[in-house]
């Protein structure tokens, strides 16, 4: 594989897809019981959730496969990608690749995930997602200079 130019639309739409996907999942109910009452919450955030990590995934294999000619075939790859290019930070490599395997969790063994765990996701790591993919942005916009 050779380096190639990074497509800046790519990079910006599926940022833009994990920030959609974000505010789709604060505007779920806070209240948990409001949000464990309706099924239709649990599917929305499952939705949400799982395409806002896959978005943030493809955004870094992107930039790994362009930028770095770094080829990657699963997720926790692309963590150890970024880590090793220092695009991130050993924690958040750490945190890439719990996020990974939570993503095959719902893709592989969604009947194992649970409302309460769906609730208790969009309500205290929303932030997680977010700060990731500011940190990938902000380290290529710097790399690029």
């Amino acid at each position: 594989m050779t380096q190639a130019k990074i497509n800046g639309d790519i990079v910006s739409q599926r940022a833009l897809w994990v920030r959609r996907m974000i505010v789709s999942l604060e505007a779920l109910p806070r209240d948990k019981t409001k949000f464990l009452s309706h099924p239709n919450n649990v599917a929305a955030a499952e939705s949400y959730l799982r395409r806002a990590l896959e978005a943030l995934f493809d955004l870094s294999r992107h930039i790994l496969a362009k930028k770095f000619a770094y080829p990657t075939a699963e997720y926790k790859e692309i963590a150890e990608g970024l880590l090793e290019k220092k695009i991130i930070k050993k924690k958040e490599r750490d945190l890439l690749r719990r996020m990974a395997g939570y993503r095959n969790r719902m893709v592989h063994f969604y009947h194992e995930i649970t409302p309460e765990e769906l609730y208790d996701i969009c309500r205290h790591q929303l932030d997680d997602i977010s700060a990731l993919l500011d940190t990938i942005l902000k380290r290529m916009n710097h790399n690029r200079k």
